[in-house]
């Protein structure tokens, strides 16, 4: 009875060990065949959508641009220098036109309320000098947030 169960063990350890590797041998030889195939399919694929990109280029990410305003109307610039004249940051009368003494006059009025100086006209400049946002077309002017409503509600 003992040599009979020496050969069993042996037996059964051999099928546990040797039957998965040889297993595992036939799905590594086969699984290597698809790969082939599946790049080559790739590369066809890849020589067809080669084609379909380049015709993409034109409609692909446009580079950046700045949105918004991007210079002051000739009025605009009359009212800012009318209003820098009245406050004694310039002189002379308003051209309309952003010079170099009006830029001046807008740092120099920034600087002394402690606000930046690298972008001018400030909003904050602009409200001091009663240039404001213009509140006349709104369609809620009893419901808007502004400040003369909120100090009037005070």
């Amino acid at each position: 009875m003992r040599f009979i169960r020496i050969p069993l063990i042996f037996v059964t350890v051999l099928f546990t060990f040797l039957l998965p590797v040889s297993i595992w041998a036939k799905a590594s030889a086969s699984s290597k065949t698809p790969q082939h195939k599946s790049t080559d399919k790739a590369k066809i694929h890849n020589a067809t959508s080669k084609s379909s990109k380049s015709s993409k280029k034109g409609k692909g990410k446009k580079s950046w641009q700045a949105k918004g305003q991007k210079t002051i109307s000739d009025d605009r610039t009359r009212e800012i220098q009318a209003a820098l004249i009245r406050e004694k940051y310039l002189t002379g009368e308003p051209t309309g036109q952003m010079d170099g003494p009006t830029r001046q006059a807008l740092i120099k009025l920034q600087e002394q309320n402690g606000w930046q100086t690298k972008i001018v006209p400030d909003s904050r400049a602009l409200i001091k000098l009663g240039l404001g946002p213009n509140h006349e077309n709104l369609l809620n002017p009893e419901t808007a947030a502004m400040p003369s409503a909120v100090a009037s509600r005070q």
